[in-house]
C-alpha cells in the first residue's frame, strides 16, 4: 500500500473514533438521561425523530471508523490495532444487541424503566469508545513516528 494511504487512513480512523467518543459521552451524560424529561405525551414522535437524526450522524462515522480500524489491523497487525478491532466488536455488539432493542421498545412510547436501562447499559459503549480513542491516539502517534 502506498505510504501516503496509511496516514490518511490513520487520520480518518482517529477523527471518526474521536468524534464518536465525544458524541457517546454527550449521549451518556446529557441526551439519554433527558429522555426521561420528555414524558409520555409526544414521546413516540420525539423518539422517532431522535432515532432518524441520530442515525444520520452516527451511521457514517461508525462505518468509517470500522472500515479504517479493520484495514489498519490488517495493514499494520499490532496488538493495539487488534485490541481496537475487539473494541469495535464490543461497540457494534452493544449497539445492535443491547441499545437497539431498547430503542425498539421506546419506539412504542415512553417507558422510564427502559430509559433507565438504556442509560445504564450505554456505559458499555461509552467505555469502549473512550478506550478506542486512547488507542487511536497511541496508534496514530506510533505509526506516524515509525513512518
Amino acid at each position: 500500500m502506498p505510504s501516503a494511504v496509511v496516514p490518511l487512513v490513520l487520520i480518518a480512523h482517529a477523527a471518526a473514533t474521536w468524534a464518536m467518543t465525544g458524541l457517546i459521552w454527550f449521549v451518556q451524560v446529557v441526551h439519554y438521561p433527558l429522555m426521561g424529561a420528555v414524558g409520555a405525551s409526544g414521546f413516540a414522535a420525539y423518539h422517532a425523530a431522535h432515532s432518524r437524526l441520530t442515525t444520520l450522524v452516527v451511521g457514517p462515522l461508525m462505518l468509517v471508523e470500522a472500515a479504517c480500524g479493520v484495514w489498519l489491523a490488517l495493514e499494520r497487525p499490532t496488538p493495539a490495532a487488534w485490541t481496537g478491532v475487539a473494541l469495535l466488536a464490543v461497540v457494534w455488539g452493544a449497539t445492535f444487541f443491547v441499545s437497539v432493542p431498547r430503542h425498539n421498545l421506546l419506539a412504542a412510547g415512553f417507558d422510564a424503566v427502559v430509559i433507565d436501562s438504556l442509560v445504564a447499559t450505554n456505559w458499555i459503549r461509552t467505555i469502549a469508545w473512550t478506550a478506542r480513542a486512547g488507542l487511536a491516539a497511541w496508534f496514530l502517534a506510533s505509526v506516524m513516528r515509525s513512518s
